[in-house]
């Protein structure tokens, strides 16, 4: 259910019934108030000739509304497009989400999404109705009323935390867009009993179903010890994040905790992280909806896998905090079961992670970063019992990451990015399909030579067994890292949300 594919009379009707089908597909601006609402506000119904559809809240505040204070649009939950431009056009969006274009060189987002300017002008417009600097703007004025609502920080560190360069951008912006001071939306929309906490707290919508109980499972069974834990249906690690601007007061990376639950009676997850992780506000949200996949359209899903998603529709792609966390445990995990990739994992986090001190027991240290793993030696790690050739993979991909060769997150591109990947020597094929899927959240990864899928799809472990299977898949397009994900779970033990242990 593309913007483009709707109707004024069919979004006016979802707007009536208040549709959550569609909440985050467009936005309707009001012509007798001038505010822009989801289409699931609960506000009184506007005359269908006052209101007028947007693909993008950019694009509603660039026809001259103001966000609604009442169903607060920056709370609606994204999605993934299909279609290949408006794929680079929602990559070139999480880079500007993560805070990675915050200065908005364009140039630089397009060379990271593989086309021209002028084409990433054109396919950004096409898809939000706005171009990639009136996008950024408005992600920005959109996250500073959302801190400004829902936090306690000083208004200062609101403008850094949200990507601006200074109080009195974030000043004007917000007399401009929205005719009134950023001191006085705290004024009037603060929730001191939310704010009155040293730990800030966001709510993720998502559209359901969503398999809560799954994703826990999958995230539980390779939690490593100190790094992360499931207390519960709580899940907790420990993050280090840079600040969303360079000209924060602080812009080295700093170490936090966060938390995640589920509110299914809101169709939400509950974000909390410590104040220590403020000013880098916009890259913990954005990175936590990935790892979580809250922007997932479980209906159009399930339509293009079928059968195949029977028992579980609200299944979801689990994503990752850090890149490069993530490389090294996949290259871990190369050929072992999840326990014994857990258990080195947790000895190479001992041996070099950074302690931390956080609230919660479980959480004592930080995953190394590629500067620490880039200047080890093979003896270094094959001290714990890693292998030389996977000890030499885990430095090569420290080093080209730390250099700037080798970017593991999303927005990238996942065929430059598995070449760049399968020219490491120790990394195959499968190994860099699987860092993709989950690195750089790609819904269409199709890892080759996976035992498990072939035989849970009956095939023979064969190069016919394969092509068969790939045949199969193309019909699963572009959501196959789904079709992966419930081609595993055929093979789980009965206990809910528990995979096959042959995969990292």
């Amino acid at each position: 259910m593309q913007f483009a594919h709707l109707t004024a009379q069919a979004c006016y009707q979802a707007m009536k019934s208040h549709d959550t089908r569609f909440d985050g597909r467009f936005f309707v601006g009001v012509s007798s108030t001038g505010v822009y609402c989801r289409p699931i506000c609960r506000v009184r119904l506007p005359q269908q000739k006052n209101c007028t559809f947007h693909p993008s809240a950019a694009a509603a505040e660039a026809a001259g509304f103001r966000p609604c204070l009442k169903c607060r649009p920056e709370l609606a939950p994204g999605f993934a497009a299909t279609e290949a431009s408006a794929k680079l056009a929602r990559s070139a969006a999480r880079m500007i989400e993560d805070g990675v274009a915050n200065d908005v060189d364009l140039a630089q987002v397009a060379r990271r999404v593989g086309v021209t300017d002028r084409h990433l002008r054109r396919i950004f417009a096409d898809e939000f109705g706005v171009s990639p600097v009136q996008y950024a703007q408005t992600h920005r004025l959109l996250l500073a009323k959302r801190l400004l609502t829902d936090t306690a920080l000083p208004v200062t560190d609101v403008a850094y935390a949200s990507g601006f360069t200074s109080v009195r951008r974030m000043n004007t912006l917000f007399a401009e867009r929205y005719g009134f001071s950023p001191t006085r939306l705290r004024k009037e929309g603060r929730d001191e009993e939310t704010t009155a906490s040293a730990a800030l707290t966001f709510m993720l919508p998502y559209r359901p179903p969503y398999d809560w109980p799954r994703l826990l499972a999958f995230l539980a069974m390779r939690a490593v010890p100190g790094v992360e834990s499931v207390d519960g249906e709580v899940y907790r690690r420990i993050v280090r994040v840079a600040p969303a601007h360079p000209l924060a007061s602080d812009s080295a990376p700093t170490t936090g905790w966060l938390e995640v639950s589920h509110l299914p009676r809101r169709d939400a997850l509950q974000l909390r992280f410590s104040a220590a992780l403020a000013k880098a506000s916009q890259r913990v949200l954005s990175r936590t909806k990935q790892v979580f996949d809250v922007a997932a359209d479980p209906a159009e899903i399930v339509s293009a896998l079928g059968p195949l998603s029977d028992g579980a529709p609200g299944l979801r792609l689990p994503g990752a905090f850090d890149g490069f966390e993530l490389a090294m445990r996949a290259v871990l995990g190369q050929q072992v079961t999840v326990k014994a990739a857990r258990t080195l994992a947790t000895r190479f986090v001992d041996a070099f992670g950074e302690a931390v001190t956080s609230p919660f027991a479980a959480l004592t240290r930080a995953f190394p970063q590629p500067s620490r793993v880039a200047v080890l030696t093979r003896d270094d790690i094959g001290r714990l019992g890693i292998v030389g050739a996977r000890a030499d993979a885990m430095i090569a991909i420290a080093r080209a990451m730390n250099e700037d060769q080798l970017t593991l997150a999303g927005g990238a591109d996942p065929a430059k990015t598995i070449a760049a990947l399968c020219a490491i020597k120790g990394i195959g094929p499968w190994t860099a399909h699987y860092i993709a899927m989950r690195a750089l959240a790609w819904p269409d990864a199709w890892p080759p030579q996976d035992v498990a899928l072939l035989n849970a799809m009956n095939l023979p472990n064969t190069v016919k067994g394969q092509r068969q299977a790939d045949a199969i898949a193309e019909a699963w397009r572009p959501w196959r890292s789904y079709a992966v994900l419930h081609t595993w779970r055929r093979l789980e033990k009965p206990v809910a949300g528990t995979e096959n242990e042959s995969k990292t």
